[in-house]
């Protein structure tokens, strides 16, 4: 019972805070980025247009020119109605990525009215990565030809971008441990333009291949965790592949590092023993400023002071000068 009271705390989080957008968005300037709630943040620095774009969970748009004021929320995303997404989607862990001239939102939608699947007296829902494009950084993104990119049957989140050695652009997501009941972190290929996937998805690597992550079983054994989430791919400035990922060490959400001993996406992928991040904080991504500081962005995951859980975007410095990153700050 220990075990499926933290997973369904994970789970009850996460459904309310993915929940759809309001109708009706009151815009807000200079707001301090400790005051937005958000969570899985992602921001994008745009050489562009010298601007900062903050998305993530709930698919809002945030924009700001130094970090620390910003100016929002705008609503971005036109997905299709019509679609598996139905005309309500809750949507997960938004992010931005230029591309070959273009502007990409690589997000997790979910229809409720769908049920895939039951697993263990679990009901699962209709979600996946998807990926929609615009020409500017501030949207509007929209479908594009292929209406599904992961199997229908699959529940699939927190998708990312990477271009791999190979030159071929990559989705790297997570099969939901819902349905496998040990989450997986898988790629697939993308198409050129990314309009749509090739082929089938390969698995890099199972919930259970962390050591820090845990949880307690049915007879309060310590055993791996079961979640996979936030999958974000970097390489240092000596050349080393890693990827930053989230889990839970009980009931604290935890973010740790792997690395890739090929590097590349096919791994084999070693995980690092011990968190990257302080209890708390996790569904990490690296940016760089205008003036070349690297960044890390995620979430603070704790409760206020009225017992509510709330999620609010923080920055980590890190430097990547070695073969591994370094936290040097909160």
């Amino acid at each position: 019972m220990k075990k499926l009271l933290v997973v369904g705390t994970w789970m009850a989080c996460t459904l309310v805070w993915g929940f759809a957008q309001p109708r009706e968005l009151k815009l807000r300037t200079d707001v301090p980025l400790d005051s937005i709630r958000l969570n899985d943040p992602f921001i994008l620095a745009d050489s562009q247009t010298s601007t900062y774009y903050m998305t993530g969970t709930g698919g809002l748009l945030w924009k700001s020119t130094d970090l620390e004021k910003w100016t929002g929320p705008f609503r971005v995303i036109q997905h299709d109605p019509q679609s598996w997404m139905g005309p309500q989607p809750m949507v997960w862990a938004a992010e931005l990525h230029a591309y070959n001239g273009k502007y990409y939102n690589f997000a997790t939608f979910t229809n409720r009215e769908v049920n895939i699947d039951t697993v263990k007296g679990n009901v699962i829902e209709r979600r996946a990565s998807h990926v929609l494009v615009s020409d500017r950084p501030d949207g509007p993104y929209k479908p594009m030809a292929d209406t599904t990119y992961l199997p229908a049957d699959m529940p699939t989140l927190d998708g990312t971008f990477w271009v791999d050695k190979d030159g071929k652009p990559y989705m790297i997501y997570c099969h939901e441990w819902l349905q496998n009941w040990n989450g997986t972190m898988e790629k697939i290929e993308l198409k050129p333009d990314l309009s749509g996937s090739v082929g089938e998805g390969e698995i890099l690597f199972r919930a259970s291949d962390s050591p820090w992550s845990k949880e307690r079983d049915a007879e309060g054994n310590i055993v791996p965790n079961k979640v996979t989430d936030g999958p974000f791919l970097f390489r240092t400035q000596t050349g080393k592949l890693g990827m930053l990922w989230t889990s839970w060490v009980f009931d604290v959400y935890t973010q740790g590092v792997a690395y890739s001993q090929s590097g590349t996406l096919d791994g084999p992928w070693i995980q690092e023993k011990d968190p990257i991040t302080p209890p708390n904080h996790g569904h990490g991504m690296l940016f760089r400023t205008f003036d070349g500081k690297l960044l890390m962005a995620v979430h603070s995951h704790r409760a206020d002071e009225n017992g509510r859980y709330i999620r609010i975007p923080r920055l980590f410095e890190v430097d990547d000068s070695g073969d591994k990153l370094v936290v040097l700050e909160l």
